[in-house]
């Protein structure tokens, strides 16, 4: 079962990662030998846990982001998501193809104006089942 970790732990943790994230790693003997150069930690079992916390969230961090944590290099990927234009669009519009009654209700209810992409399917636009195909 795991240990309770004081509000102290979870605050020195967040605020080294978020100033040292690029030093950081997933490795406690790193993240250790990290946070003893960076910060003035008073003992060595405090120091070891602060660098258990860090280890654990940059373990999650890994997986996705945070609560409570932002950092500079998840802030500039947010800001490309944000940013980000295609250079083709997913939506292919040259070519729409639907059916009478979707056609009915973009004429009826949305007083939609004619569009020449639309393409009505071949047929009376009825599905056959499965016992008819037979």
């Amino acid at each position: 079962m795991g240990r309770v970790r004081t509000k102290t732990i979870k605050r020195a943790s967040k605020i080294l990662i978020e100033k040292y994230y690029p030093r950081l790693t997933t490795d406690f003997d790193v993240n250790k030998r990290t946070c003893d150069k960076v910060a003035k930690i008073s003992s060595k079992r405090l120091r070891n846990k602060i660098a258990g916390f860090v280890t654990h969230l940059m373990k999650r961090i890994e997986k996705g982001p945070v609560r409570g944590i932002s950092y500079k290099l998840q802030e500039e990927e947010r800001e490309k998501r944000d940013n980000f234009v295609p250079i083709h669009s997913a939506i292919k519009t040259e070519d729409i193809k639907i059916d009478n009654d979707v056609l009915e209700m973009l004429k009826n209810t949305l007083d939609f104006p004619t569009i020449p992409q639309l393409i009505l399917p071949s047929g009376d636009g009825k599905r056959k089942s499965k016992k008819q195909n037979k």
